[in-house]
């Protein structure tokens, strides 16, 4: 039996699916947080959150890395921790450099750091000739706007340090620019306290279907899991409302995609102790690097592998940050597809009604999951508005897009805000 030291989580699914498969692969973890009541506050109505079946819970700061370390080796010479893991990007570079401070698996920090910085990533992979679209990272107005006349409109404002789409944009003038910068800079802190860069990074929009390849890094080598396609909505914002496992492309593009990903992987360092999710534009000129995440997908996508292939990207991260060999044998699950839709709200209000009370008897339903009445409900301007989501798979082929696109279509017509 391991222990785990894991250093933070997202509230959402992989703070459930990671206790899940640590406890399955017979290990034990220990929770360190700043601030307990931020997964208290997400539990399930009438059930212990799934953090709480840590062997320990400690309250710590980690927010402050260079306080934080010399307390994490005080913790180590009681607790002896075999490993660290976190599934929140904003404390993946901490967990670096725990793991390194402690001579544990993991990859380097400076490459976790540069991953997790949007304008980091750009210079590095620029670098070293991996594809990707024309970019500039200013701080000041004046440069901002004559970098955007220099790249030409329209293009994509991004933070350079905040994840699921938020304040991502499209702009098509100076004007929509100036709104942009404007709101990103009325948000200096991000949702875990921490301050923000305030460095704004303009990309060239790039044309074509966005895909993601799921890779696991062990030992020097990274190992190709599949491509997930990606439906993308919320103009300007980018949204992702749908992903299917696996994508519908010809073999050349898939291969295109994950051989794009594996020179970003490798340009940034990121061969050892890590499952990452790499997005990927195949656009007319040829595949682009998006971005770069050195954690396992958001969005329920670990779990349209794991429905299809076999493979638990979960389990496959807690055996990295030990410095194990993950178990990568894919096996026939009965599936060859599965997706999920997720339900975007489009304007403000109360949720008045929202039916859905036949799609568990859905032919081929895999999960469902939908906000209850009353609730308040805000547009969507990022991945964190949603109003639920639909999983389904198809054992025949490639139709599990369309099987959920169906039933998500039945849920809009009983949707009902005010």
């Amino acid at each position: 039996m391991a222990h785990l030291l894991m250093v933070e989580s997202w509230v959402g699914s992989m703070s459930r699916l990671l206790p899940r498969a640590i406890r399955e692969g017979g290990h034990e973890f220990t929770f360190l947080t700043r601030d307990l009541h931020h997964y208290l506050r997400s539990a399930p109505d009438g059930t212990a959150h799934p953090l709480l079946g840590a062997r320990n819970l400690i309250t710590a700061d980690t927010n402050d890395p260079d306080t934080l370390l010399p307390e994490i080796e005080r913790l180590h010479a009681v607790l002896r921790f075999d490993g660290v893991l976190t599934s929140c990007d904003y404390y993946l570079p901490t967990v670096a450099r725990i793991a390194e401070r402690l001579g544990l698996p993991g990859s380097p920090p400076a490459a976790v750091r540069d991953a997790c910085r949007k304008d980091a990533t750009r210079r590095v992979l620029a670098g070293a000739a991996v594809a990707g679209p024309r970019f500039a990272v200013h701080e000041e107005w004046a440069d901002i706007a004559r970098a955007a006349r220099e790249i030409g409109y329209p293009l994509v404002v991004k933070p350079v340090d905040l994840c699921a789409g938020m304040y991502v944009r499209r702009v098509d003038d100076e004007g929509q620019l100036a709104a942009c910068v404007r709101a990103l800079a009325g948000f200096p802190v991000n949702a875990r306290g921490q301050r923000r860069q305030p460095a704004v990074l303009l990309e060239e929009l790039l044309d074509g279907p966005e895909v993601s390849v799921e890779t696991v890094s062990h030992a020097g080598a990274v190992h190709v899991v599949g491509v997930t396609d990606k439906s993308i909505g919320g103009a300007p914002a980018f949204i992702e409302t749908g992903h299917m496992f696996p994508a519908a492309l010809p073999a050349a593009d898939a291969e295109a995609a994950a051989q794009t990903a594996l020179a970003a992987l490798k340009a940034l360092g990121l061969t050892e102790g890590v499952v990452a999710h790499t997005e990927v534009k195949l656009t007319s000129a040829g595949p682009r690097v998006v971005e770069v995440n050195p954690r396992p997908a958001g969005n329920r996508i670990t779990e349209l592998v794991r429905h299809v292939t076999g493979i638990d990207l979960a389990a496959a991260l807690v055996e990295v940050s030990l410095g194990r060999a993950p178990d990568l044998r894919g096996r026939d699950t009965g599936l060859r597809s599965a997706a999920i839709g997720f339900l975007v709200p489009e304007t403000s209000g109360t949720l008045e009604s929202l039916g859905g009370h036949g799609l568990p008897d859905a032919p081929g339903l895999l999960e469902v999951q939908l906000a209850e009445p009353g609730g308040r409900v805000t547009a969507a301007g990022s991945n964190n508005e949603y109003l639920g989501h639909v999983m389904a798979g198809d054992a025949e082929g490639l139709g599990a897009r369309d099987h959920v696109e169906a039933l998500l279509d039945e849920l809009r017509s009983t949707l009902v805000i005010r």
